[in-house]
């Protein structure tokens, strides 16, 4: 294994990233692509050769705490608007609390509904750079840590992000939501 260094201009913090020797390179596939330049030279999109669908994976491939991954869920708003939740890997979403929130009922969105509205398929789901902006949520379990890593388009391309930066990022606040 080997240490790698990220470095977001926006932060000015260096990112610690334990991955393998080999698998692991810079955003190419067209989804990861899209998101890097959503992103902009802040960040830096990379794509493992195994998947990192689930937060598991993600961490594994990552180097991390499951809990420092940022999942994006996507939901569906009684009124028909999309709904993001980014929540940590560690934790499981409350649909009820959402639904407080947000004044409706909500329910987990089809794959057909993600990508229509993400731009991008389950599993690949990134905080940013939706076709349809979603209304948002953030779980506060997220600001225990320095360093959080997000999906970014494609199922196997994650970024690096502080708390902060997901706010900036995303507009959202952080809020209890998990179970």
């Amino acid at each position: 294994m080997r240490m790698n260094y990220h470095k977001p201009a926006s932060s000015g913090r260096t990112y610690l990233c334990k991955q393998k020797d080999i698998g692991v390179k810079p955003a190419s596939s067209d989804g990861a692509m899209r998101i890097q330049a959503v992103l902009g030279d802040g960040f830096q999109v990379v794509e493992f050769e195994e998947s990192t669908h689930s937060s598991a994976e993600a961490a594994a491939a990552v180097g991390c705490d499951v809990g420092q991954i940022a999942k994006s869920m996507m939901f569906r708003a009684a009124d028909g608007r999309p709904v993001l939740v980014v929540a940590s890997g560690a934790n499981r979403v409350d649909e009820k609390k959402i639904a407080a929130l947000l004044g409706q009922k909500i329910k987990r969105a089809e794959a057909d509904y993600v990508l229509a509205h993400t731009g991008t398929a389950v599993g690949g789901v990134s905080p940013v750079g939706h076709v349809t902006t979603p209304a948002a949520f953030l779980d506060q379990d997220l600001q225990h840590y320095e360093t959080i890593w997000a999906a970014a388009g494609s199922p196997n391309a994650v970024f690096a992000l502080s708390p902060a930066d997901l706010v900036r990022l995303t507009g959202a606040s952080f809020t209890d939501v998990a179970k």
